[in-house]
């Protein structure tokens, strides 16, 4: 092999490994990005979930409120059943 020759091929070489360490860049910035946006989405996500959270609760308190009145006023009616069995003649 000629030097010129290798001389050709090395410089081949060196614009090749010019050229991967250019897209290697470009493909670490992406992954970078990607990372970066990935966990603003979950952050977004998160602080929407706690948000609607935030504003639903009273109105949760209230059915939890309505349910626990009902259950009250049934077993009342459950007892009331009671009692006028017990005062009716059998």
């Amino acid at each position: 092999m000629e030097e010129s020759e290798s001389k050709q091929l090395l410089q081949a070489a060196y614009k090749l490994a010019e050229e991967n360490n250019k897209m290697l860049y470009k493909v670490r910035g992406v992954q970078k990005r990607q990372a970066i946006f990935s966990i603003l989405k979950w952050l977004i996500i998160i602080g929407i979930a706690m948000g609607a959270f935030y504003f639903l609760q009273p109105f949760v308190g209230q059915v939890q409120k309505f349910i626990q009145d009902s259950g009250a006023s049934i077993n009342q009616l459950k007892n009331l059943g009671n009692t006028f069995q017990n005062i009716l003649p059998k």
